[in-house]
């Protein structure tokens, strides 16, 4: 039999006290509900002659009450913390809670895993399905074109070169019906074959395939269709694709979000990605800070001019410090890396990256990789413009180099070969923009035998 929901009000004092009373006794009439506790937020009109330290008595609960004036958002969390409290239930209102205070409030209880209703409204975190038997982490954002999958790549790459034995369950748009394994370790995955796989129909450019190709480990494809405000899905396959992770020949999970939807299986630890790119008040205000709050290691991406400059980054920074003091930030921007040779060649280069930034790309890969860059385009997402620049610059180029996006294979691969051109694929590299921040690949490491800690324990 399910037990009671303990509830945890929200109170003013701009409401008499009889008035807020029947509220909560109505409340706990209902069979299944048990008031547990009220907290006081602000307000003082009707108040009267009643102290905060008659509300306990007055209103039948116990009453917490913060110190200080503003809206107490940590005693809100203690007060959950302290009752074992199931729901938050807001029976305040205009001028104590705005919407931005209670879109605060809200990433406040997500945060610790429980639901914030009100009169016509309810937030819910996002489901974490509990049926992982091995050690897993979860990288997931605040945003869509942010680096996800390549920072999977990094950390899938890294881990797995220093044993760890993983595996990666990603979840994406376009993923497939049933959850699909892509041996990324025994398939020579190279252009002829991602064309041929997307001849039949297959999504070759989705989530999984990239992150097979960059990695080389096994990956299993998940499918994903919507996202609500806080990351749940409305439509997803990754519950069956995260049992056949626990089949498969791998001693650890990575579990790869979708824009901003969050992976539905509750892991060990959990890697947030920032982009700095993103508009500010998206992730400091509505459900940024909840996305950043369930992070153990936060990572910056695109912290770089024209996409932010220095005192966004370090706002960000600060930000993310003050919603989650406990985790380790480090910011970061991409460089290319292409998976084969290409010095000596002229390359025309397709990427997702903004106009803003390709010639700090092309530099990049002239000084590192040895190679004549005749042409870009950064349209991998839109196919007409994409076909458009290819022409320009096909009949001087060599080697089509691109990332593994969107119209990567049935456009740029497809035209590329069909031109009598080599085609490399390329991956993109987190690099932390100075060496104040801690170092990415051991903080990488460290997350991950927490990880394993936490399983085992």
């Amino acid at each position: 039999m399910k037990g009671l929901n303990k509830m945890l009000c929200l109170v003013d004092g701009e409401h008499y006290l009889p008035v807020t009373k029947q509220a909560i006794d109505t409340l706990n009439n209902l069979e299944h509900i048990d008031i547990s506790a009220a907290v006081f937020i602000g307000g003082t009109e009707k108040l009267r002659d009643d102290s905060p330290d008659t509300y306990s008595e007055k209103l039948g609960v116990p009453v917490e009450f913060a110190k200080d004036k503003d809206i107490p958002y940590d005693t809100i969390v203690d007060a959950i913390r302290k009752y074992d409290i199931d729901t938050v239930m807001d029976l305040s209102d205009e001028p104590i809670l705005d919407y931005s205070k209670r879109f605060k409030i809200a990433c406040k209880v997500l945060n610790e895993g429980i639901s914030y209703e009100g009169p016509d409204f309810k937030f819910e975190p996002t489901s974490q399905y509990e049926v992982m038997e091995k050690p897993s982490i979860t990288i997931l954002g605040t945003g869509k074109r942010i680096g996800k999958t390549a920072v999977s790549g990094f950390v899938s790459r890294l881990i797995d070169k220093n044993g760890y034995e993983p595996c990666v369950i990603a979840m994406g748009r376009g993923g497939p019906e049933e959850p699909e394994i892509v041996h990324g370790e025994k398939l020579e995955i190279n252009a002829e074959f991602l064309l041929e796989q997307s001849e039949k129909g297959v999504h070759a450019a989705s989530d999984h395939w990239e992150d097979a190709l960059m990695s080389r480990i096994l990956t299993i494809g998940c499918r994903r269709c919507g996202g609500g405000m806080a990351g749940e899905v409305f439509l997803t396959n990754m519950k069956r694709g995260a049992k056949l992770a626990n089949e498969v020949d791998a001693k650890f999970a990575i579990f790869e979000g979708s824009g901003a939807a969050i992976p539905p299986i509750k892991t060990d630890k959990k890697i947030v990605l920032v982009g700095a790119n993103q508009p500010i008040e998206n992730l400091t205000t509505y459900f940024g800070p909840y996305r950043i709050g369930l992070g153990d290691l936060v990572i910056l991406t695109m912290c770089e001019e024209p996409m932010a400059d220095n005192d966004k980054i370090a706002a960000v920074e600060e930000f993310v410090s003050e919603v989650n003091p406990d985790a380790t930030v480090i910011s970061t921007v991409f460089r290319p890396k292409p998976l084969e040779d290409i010095s000596n060649k002229k390359v025309l280069f397709a990427t997702t990256a903004p106009e803003g930034v390709k010639d700090k790309l092309v530099d990049y890969l002239e000084r590192n990789f040895n190679c004549e860059i005749i042409g870009t385009t950064a349209h991998l997402s839109n196919r007409p413009l994409l076909r458009e620049d290819m022409e320009k610059y096909m009949d001087n180029a060599d080697v089509m180099l691109t990332e593994l996006k969107a119209a990567a294979v049935d456009v740029a691969t497809k035209d590329a070969l069909a031109a009598g051109l080599e085609v490399i694929y390329c991956d993109n590299i987190p690099v932390p923009i100075n060496d104040s921040y801690p170092d990415l690949a051991k903080s990488v490491i460290g997350l991950v035998d927490s990880a394993i800690d936490n399983f085992n324990n």
